[in-house]
């Protein structure tokens, strides 16, 4: 049973932990939840404050408390000044909120396994899930959320006899009694080694690989030419990014896993695989903002052949960051309603949802759906 929590009104407040604490990211989420809260910054893009999640009784921004793991130990208040150079921040925010950032960054501790590490996969989820115990603890939390929001791995061999690092962090936070959401393409709890981990999970869990640009436009355009009767020939793209995920996914398993949620969203929408593949370009000069193209090639009335392309340029922390906050949020509060198991109403958010489908519309609408019942006495 989850721990008993206070209501928002008596003032609970509630963990958030980052795996990828000092990232993009993660960073971003720190810095525009202070600022939001503040009143310094709306809360655009955040799905979570529009009018239909009001009174479900979500906790306020004002009551997350951050904490994370990483392994570098370049600290918050100096990479938001950083992602502000580089126009992902509002300039003047990192000075704004750099109290709420050093908060965050004492309450990060160092990941793992590092090079120097001679711990085992088991003593490695022990030590893990005791950091996030004594954050939660410590702190008077009524619960932690754990988000994975670090670089994508790559896809673990079959004969591996370790498991991945993203598993170790996962299998900790279920160890720890901490709800838990996986925002990147890394395995997770995707491992069958954790298979009776998740079966026999005390908390929520959702999703793989959060969708924030190329994939949401996908899973709008799917279904429109599903549901108009227009037969997709190809769809091909491209990405070109830089920054951490830039570099990452310059490792060909790395892009391997970001694929496979792309193309989830066209298989499991169109009922069958176009031709086409995506390609992902690191270019270091971009920073954190990213292009992506899509060439669909489609077949019209009495077979007349036609092509859409798109372009999409974002950020993907600012792109990210509010969905993280959304998740945390709605985490939290199905976790305190006694929810456990995997949450499939949180597909909207994902690349590789826990089921349900993939198209955003009816995401959206399973979503709605699942606040009403977040609103209702428990």
């Amino acid at each position: 049973m989850p721990i008993p929590a206070e209501t928002p009104e008596t003032g609970a407040r509630t963990g958030v932990w980052f795996i990828g604490a000092r990232g993009s990211v993660a960073t971003t989420a720190v810095a525009g939840c202070a600022a939001v809260a503040a009143g310094l910054r709306p809360a655009t893009a955040m799905v979570t404050e529009t009018p239909h999640f009001a009174d479900r009784g979500l906790p306020p921004l004002s009551s997350l408390v951050f904490g994370g793991h990483d392994t570098v130990a370049w600290p918050l208040p100096k990479r938001a000044e950083e992602l502000a150079a580089q126009g992902v921040l509002p300039h003047g925010l990192p000075n704004a909120v750099r109290e709420e950032l050093a908060a965050a960054d004492a309450e990060i501790r160092i990941g793992g396994p590092i090079p120097v590490d001679s711990r085992d996969d088991q003593e490695l989820i022990a030590d893990f899930a005791a950091d996030l115990v004594d954050f939660t603890r410590r702190n008077g939390l009524a619960r932690t959320v754990v988000i994975n929001v670090a670089s994508t791995e790559p896809l673990p061999a079959e004969d591996a006899h370790r498991l991945p690092a993203s598993s170790l962090y996962a299998a900790a936070a279920l160890r720890a009694r901490c709800p838990y959401a996986n925002f990147t393409p890394s395995t997770g709890l995707h491992h069958p080694a954790l298979f009776p981990l998740t079966d026999s999970a005390c908390v929520p869990y959702t999703g793989r690989d959060g969708k924030t640009g190329q994939t949401l436009l996908r899973s709008v355009l799917a279904p429109m030419f599903h549901e108009r009767a227009l037969t997709v020939r190809a769809w091909s793209g491209s990405n070109l990014l830089g920054g951490g995920d830039g570099a990452a996914l310059a490792d060909a398993g790395a892009a391997a896993a970001k694929n496979a949620g792309k193309e989830r969203v066209l298989v499991d929408t169109l009922g069958t695989r176009p031709e086409g593949q995506v390609h992902i370009d690191e270019v270091p000069a971009l920073g954190d903002w990213k292009t992506a193209w899509d060439h669909i090639a489609f077949d019209g009335f009495l077979g007349t052949r036609m092509v859409l392309q798109t372009i999409w340029q974002g950020c993907d922390s600012a792109l990210a960051a509010p969905l993280v906050l959304d998740l945390a949020r709605l985490l939290a509060r199905a976790d305190e309603s006694g929810l456990t198991g995997p949450i499939p109403e949180l597909g909207f958010f994902f690349k590789d949802p826990d089921g349900g489908s993939c198209a955003l519309a009816e995401q959206y609408a399973a979503l709605l759906c699942f606040a009403n019942r977040l609103g209702q006495s428990w």
